[in-house]
């Protein structure tokens, strides 16, 4: 066994302490002190840096009848987490290493090595394997250039533009020769995307009247790809846009994730229909054989200024549930973050 430094006796770690109907609220967390656990053979404790929070999370509260892969009601939550190796019964790890893996709400998780990917802390912030050069930019890098299929000369159109994956399928679409639309939730979000992210044009959705005419005025040639990570109003207005042709790569439906009753439809499926508009959802595991490709290519982007990014980071353990809350209010610029621990020195 290796160790890199004093493990404390206990850790904090958050349960899901009831499924919630509509918008989750703080009741449904419930943190909870344990023993902070022994790795056993093949196991690394992890301790965790930064926690990721993340939309689909909002479905791992479900029950099963509704949602595939739901988290166990008293047991632990799940989450994409960067973290430090301290103790190593695992060969392919040794303390100090940074790794990512999908682990524990919790500051310590004792994990099987082979479900952990090593991190190299000095090719970027360690945080970006959680964001633009981790689940998120992989998801935009597939949903964009696989599903949606963008040529020079498209207008593509992004819905929660300004979150940590619509960012830089947006980024993206502008570098394979788009005319590119985003929608965001604030002026601040906006300014953002067209004045740093080379966005030719972006809607505020929640101070604009007419979404339709908005997007009317930004796509005079219509819309053939659109990147919807929303749905509900703004997907409709899209539809009303789309070009023979088009492409439509469903990513997510935030606006529908804490219904309580789901909305007839779906809506304006006769547009696809005039339009012979193809409509595609993605899931990025599905893409899991290629994802070295993805984080390759991203991070040489990223270091090369062609990807700009941005995190909101939420500091404390204790406070990442009004981290992933507030996901669901538009609090976040790019991909939001909970830091929970330093490295070791």
């Amino acid at each position: 066994m290796t160790e890199s430094s004093t493990v404390p006796e206990t850790t904090r770690q958050y349960h899901l302490a009831k499924r919630p109907t509509g918008e989750p609220d703080m009741d449904c967390f419930d943190l909870v002190e344990v023993p902070t656990p022994d790795p056993d053979a093949n196991e690394v404790l992890v301790k965790t840096l930064y926690l990721s929070v993340d939309p689909y999370m909002r479905g791992r509260m479900r029950d099963a009848e509704s949602y595939a892969e739901p988290w166990d009601v008293g047991e632990p939550m799940r989450a994409g987490v960067v973290g430090e190796v301290v103790e190593s019964n695992h060969a392919g790890f040794e303390a100090g290493d940074v790794v990512v893996g999908n682990l524990l709400w919790s500051e310590y998780t004792a994990v099987d090595g082979g479900e952990l990917t090593s991190i190299d802390p000095d090719a970027a912030p360690v945080s970006t394997a959680l964001g633009v050069v981790g689940m998120p930019g992989r998801t935009a890098y597939f949903g964009l250039l696989d599903v949606a299929q963008p040529k020079p000369g498209d207008t593509v159109v992004v819905s929660g533009a300004a979150g940590a994956v619509g960012s830089v399928v947006g980024q993206l679409a502008r570098e394979a020769g788009c005319r590119v639309v985003g929608f965001a939730g604030s002026d601040t979000k906006t300014e953002w995307l067209t004045e740093e992210l080379g966005f030719d044009a972006a809607i505020n959705y929640k101070t604009t009247e007419d979404l339709g005419e908005a997007l009317d005025d930004a796509t005079p040639d219509g819309v053939d790809v659109y990147f919807d990570n929303v749905g509900g109003e703004i997907t409709d207005a899209v539809f009303g846009q789309l070009n023979v042709d088009a492409r439509v790569a469903v990513c997510g439906q935030i606006s529908q994730y804490n219904a309580t009753e789901l909305p007839t439809g779906p809506r304006k499926l006769g547009t696809l229909i005039e339009k012979r508009a193809r409509v595609e959802g993605l899931l990025v595991g599905d893409f899991a054989p290629r994802f070295e490709e993805a984080t390759e290519r991203l991070a040489g982007w990223v270091a090369d200024g062609t990807i700009q990014y941005r995190e909101t980071v939420t500091e404390g353990f204790e406070n990442a549930p009004d981290a992933f809350l507030g996901l669901f209010e538009g609090e976040n610029i790019g991909k939001q973050l909970v830091k929970v621990g330093e490295r070791s020195a």
